[in-house]
């Protein structure tokens, strides 16, 4: 076997964050099955403890903004793969937006984000072997109404996603952006309420990527050959097209 054909089990340890549920958990489920060393963090104890009981991983109840708990962590343990999952939303344009918002999408969406590069990527660089697995957004790159903090901070991952390349420019460590659509994830829950009428309003009826599926393209990513870098993904329903263009007519003058 030539060296650039490194296969996926030259890869023994991964980190993914937002492990609990939805992606997270589905990307641990594949990268176990994989034979990896899968270390799972987020806030749900209890949820990660019935993950690891299904898939043998090794559960974190650290919150992904908890800088000296993943500090700890990533000093511990020498990570091959890091997926970067955990992401948290709060619908609103920045004309109603709070700075409490404002502050918890920064903090999870990319404070976190930059702050495991920091520590995980140094160490990839200098074993020359590693890959690096953002989680963005289609919002990362269209504007839809109502989401301005979170655009700005999956916008700041994908542009982070390029740059990680350069500056492990001459490293085997490879970067992949995930830009998922709308998939059928107890994320609406989250963010709309746990209700009937969330499900109803943005999974029932609907032809959905399933979790599984943003699992599986993960691990075509990371499963190519180390020559291949697989540098973006969007994923999307097939009945769902981004994009769009408004124009309106100025309000009339008020009397």
């Amino acid at each position: 076997m030539k060296e650039t054909d490194m296969p996926f089990s030259d890869y023994k340890t991964a980190l993914v964050t937002g492990a609990s549920s939805g992606i997270g958990a589905a990307v641990v489920e594949r990268l176990s099955k994989e034979g990896l060393k899968v270390h799972a963090l987020a806030r749900s104890a209890d949820k990660l403890a019935d993950l690891a009981a299904r898939t043998g991983c090794i559960p974190h109840a650290i919150d992904v903004s908890d800088l000296a708990g993943i500090t700890r962590l990533a000093k511990e343990v020498e990570f091959d793969v890091l997926v970067n999952n955990a992401g948290v939303d709060r619908p609103g344009s920045i004309l109603k937006a709070d700075a409490e918002g404002i502050d918890l999408l920064v903090d999870v969406n990319l404070r976190a984000v930059l702050h495991l590069c920091r520590l995980v990527v140094p160490g990839m660089a200098a074993r020359d072997r590693g890959h690096v697995v953002n989680i963005s957004s289609i919002a990362a790159a269209y504007n839809f109404g109502g989401n301005s903090t979170y655009h700005a901070t999956k916008a700041a991952v994908s542009m982070l996603s390029r740059q990680l390349r350069i500056d492990c420019f001459g490293k085997r460590v490879r970067v992949t952006e995930i830009c998922p659509g709308r998939v059928a994830t107890d994320i609406f829950a989250h963010v709309h309420g746990d209700s009937e009428e969330t499900y109803k309003r943005f999974v029932e009826g609907f032809e959905l990527p399933q979790a599984e599926d943003i699992a599986n393209a993960i691990a075509f990513a990371i499963s190519a050959p180390i020559a291949v870098n697989v540098g973006h993904m969007e994923i999307t329903p097939t009945l769902q097209v981004p994009g769009g263009l408004s124009t309106t007519r100025p309000e009339a003058p008020q009397a």
